[in-house]
C-alpha cells in the first residue's frame, strides 16, 4: 500500500464550518468538520491548523497576508495544502494569495460550501474530497475546488449565491474535474511556474473598484485621488466603453497625471475588454489606461493591489498587466 500523502488543512471559518446560532449561521473551529475529516484520514495524513474563524465577508487584506504567510512557512514537509474558506470573498482571497506566492512549489486548494457540513444535504463533503484530491496531485499552483471542478484561483468567480455550482472559471478551462475517471487534470491549464517559490505579501489597500454607470459624476476620480487611492479598477461597458463626453475623460486624465494607475476591465463576465476597437477606448489608451483584457475583476483588483505594494510605478504596472503571472490573463501570441 502506498504511503498516504500528507496534507495540511488551514481553516478560516465560513459556511462550511458554521452552526446555527441565535442570530443565524456562525462559523466555528475545525471540530465541526470532524465527521468528514475522519473519512478523509483513511486516504490522507492530515494536519489541521485553525488559522481564523470568520465569515468571509469579514476577511480583509490583512487576513490574505496571514494566509499566504502561513502557507509559505508551513508548506515544507507537506504534499499539498487545503484552505477552507467562506464562499462570498473566496475568489478575492484565492487571487490575492496567487500573486503573493509566486512559483509556489505545491498545490494550494481553496474550498468551501453553500450548506454547512452539519447539514445532512451539505455540498461540503464533495468539495472537501475534490480539494484534498487536488492537494495530493502534485500540481503546483493556487486553485479553487467547488462542485467537482478545479479552477485556477485567479480565474474563479462566485456566480451563484445559493446554488451548489457557486463558482465558475472565467475565460479559462478548468484545471481539473472530478468524474468517474477520478481527478482528471488538464495539464495545459496549470500555472507555468518558473524559478524558486517566493513569499511577497506586500500589498496596497489604496485601490478602488468602480462599476461604471451611465451618467456617473466624473468628480469621483478627484475624490478618490484626494482620499489617497493609488489605483482604480474600472468595470466599463462591453469591450471597455467609458463615457468620454461630459468631462468623463478629464477625470481619468487627472487621475493618471496624479500618479494613479487606472485599469479598465469589462462588466461582461465572459470575453475580454479591448480598448482598441472603439474610439472611446482608443482615447483611454492615449491617456495611459491599462487594459485588464479577460481578467476577472477580482484578479485585476488584487493584482493591482499587489503590484502597487511591490513598489512598482505606473509604467511598470502597465508592463506587468501585459504578462500572465499565474494564468490570470490570456496573453496574445
Amino acid at each position: 500500500m502506498s504511503e498516504k500523502k500528507k496534507i495540511l488543512l488551514l481553516t478560516t471559518g465560513g459556511t462550511i464550518a458554521s452552526l446555527q446560532g441565535g442570530e443565524g449561521l456562525e462559523p466555528h473551529r475545525s471540530g465541526v468538520m470532524e465527521r468528514e475529516l475522519t473519512l478523509l484520514r483513511s486516504y490522507y495524513d492530515i494536519e489541521i491548523q485553525d488559522l481564523m474563524c470568520l465569515d468571509s465577508s469579514n476577511i480583509r487584506p490583512e487576513e490574505w497576508q496571514m494566509i499566504a504567510q502561513t502557507i509559505f512557512r508551513k508548506r515544507v514537509g507537506f504534499d499539498g495544502i487545503v484552505v477552507s474558506h467562506g464562499t462570498d470573498t473566496m475568489a478575492y482571497t484565492a487571487s490575492a494569495v496567487t500573486f503573493m506566492l509566486p512559483n509556489i512549489d505545491l498545490p494550494v486548494v481553496f474550498t468551501g460550501s453553500q450548506l454547512p457540513l452539519a447539514d445532512v444535504l451539505s455540498d461540503g463533503p464533495d468539495n472537501l474530497r475534490a480539494a484534498f484530491a487536488m492537494a495530493a496531485s502534485g500540481c503546483r499552483g493556487v486553485f479553487l475546488a467547488f462542485d467537482r471542478k478545479i479552477m485556477l484561483g485567479c480565474r474563479a468567480v462566485k456566480v451563484r449565491a445559493s446554488g451548489f455550482s457557486a463558482f465558475e472559471s472565467i475565460n479559462a478551462r478548468y484545471a481539473a474535474t472530478v468524474s468517474n475517471l477520478g481527478l482528471v487534470v488538464d495539464s495545459q491549464r496549470l500555472p507555468q511556474c518558473q524559478g524558486e517559490p517566493e513569499l511577497r505579501p506586500d500589498i496596497s489597500q489604496n485601490v478602488f473598484l468602480l462599476k461604471l454607470t451611465p451618467g456617473l459624476n466624473p468628480a469621483i476620480f478627484d475624490m478618490l485621488a484626494a482620499m489617497g487611492y493609488k489605483g482604480i479598477v474600472i468595470e466599463a461597458f462591453g469591450l471597455g466603453g467609458v463615457n468620454v463626453l461630459h468631462k468623463g475623460l478629464r477625470g481619468i486624465r487627472r487621475a493618471i497625471e496624479d500618479g494613479i494607475s487606472v485599469v479598465v476591465t469589462t462588466q461582461c463576465l465572459y470575453d475580454s475588454s479591448d480598448l482598441g476597437v472603439y474610439q472611446v477606448g482608443n482615447k483611454l489608451l492615449e491617456l495611459g489606461v491599462i487594459q485588464g483584457r479577460d481578467m476577472t475583476s477580482e484578479a485585476a483588483m488584487t493584482k493591482l493591489m499587489w503590484a502597487i505594494g511591490q513598489g512598482l510605478n505606473q509604467q511598470q504596472i502597465g508592463e506587468l498587466f501585459r504578462k500572465s503571472l499565474a494564468g490570470e490573463i490570456t496573453v496574445e501570441p
